[in-house]
């Protein structure tokens, strides 16, 4: 069982129009948004938003990627098409890899198009220091060092919400998070957990409603306990009969987030057993 979750990418075309919630309507083309006064002020939000914490093992630090983050892109593209072709027994891996990179990377400039509604989060992860080199510096505005280690996805609203959503559909007008991946060899380190709560945490800070959902594989038991831990239920679960359209069956979850922020700077040991997994 391969240790990493994507919740079903939805790499269909965002949907062309859909209700604003009155935070700023759809643009024609590239799955943009006309911004109203507030939701200037959330993408202002969004673009300065940093979610840090500190293992024993290192420094995790998350952030919203940007349509100006190019070279992030491509790693991130690059991570997600090995991500999805782990789980591909029909096909070579790496000839899927290459098959998906482009598909991959039209969908998130389509997400990334729909800021301040939805966001693609990604994490950085830099190695404790091990006493035979320079101290980690962990200071203010270094959080693009070390390597990608993560990402997620969370749709905010009903505009940034995905156009074809994996079944059981979840509500469009509450915030969902999908697309979770943490890389291979970063993996059995606490991230997935971290980076859950750092998807909780821009929820909480872009002032979106404070039911939260997303989807876990029935077959998936790992990350579900580290989603029951914390604090999501099962709404509803697929149908046997997904199983005719050669799906796995999924369970759609929720959690009614704090009012606080949940950003996190501490250190923690618990994290043997908070991993992603499909």
């Amino acid at each position: 069982m391969a240790s990493v979750q994507i919740d079903m990418v939805r790499l269909a075309r965002p949907a062309a129009s859909k209700g604003d919630g009155g935070s700023g309507g759809v643009a024609g083309g590239g799955g943009g948004v006309f911004l109203s006064p507030r939701a200037l002020s959330q993408l202002d939000e969004l673009t300065a938003f940093r979610y840090a914490h500190s293992f024993p093992h290192g420094r995790l630090t998350v952030r919203a990627l940007t349509p100006a983050d190019d070279a992030e892109s491509d790693a991130l593209v690059r991570l997600l098409a090995s991500s999805f072709a782990e789980n591909v027994r029909w096909a070579p891996a790496q000839r899927y890899e290459q098959l998906l990179a482009f598909v991959i990377r039209r969908y998130l400039y389509e997400r990334r198009g729909l800021a301040p509604h939805a966001a693609v989060l990604v994490g950085y992860y830099r190695p404790a220091a091990t006493g035979d080199g320079e101290e980690e510096e962990g200071g203010e505005g270094e959080d693009d060092d070390g390597e990608m280690a993560c990402t997620a996805e969370v749709s905010l609203d009903a505009v940034g919400a995905p156009g074809a959503p994996p079944t059981p559909t979840p509500p469009l007008e509450f915030p969902y998070i999908c697309n979770m991946t943490v890389k291979t060899s970063l993996r059995r380190r606490g991230i997935g957990k971290q980076l859950l709560k750092a998807c909780e945490d821009l929820i909480i800070k872009m002032d979106a409603k404070k039911r939260v959902y997303l989807h876990c594989r029935i077959i998936d038991q790992i990350p579900f306990n580290m989603y029951r831990k914390a604090g999501y239920n099962i709404v509803q679960t697929d149908s046997i009969l997904v199983w005719l359209s050669l799906q796995k069956r999924k369970h759609l979850m929720s959690k009614e987030l704090l009012q606080t922020s949940v950003s996190s700077e501490s250190t923690t040991k618990d994290f043997d057993d908070n991993i992603l997994s499909s």
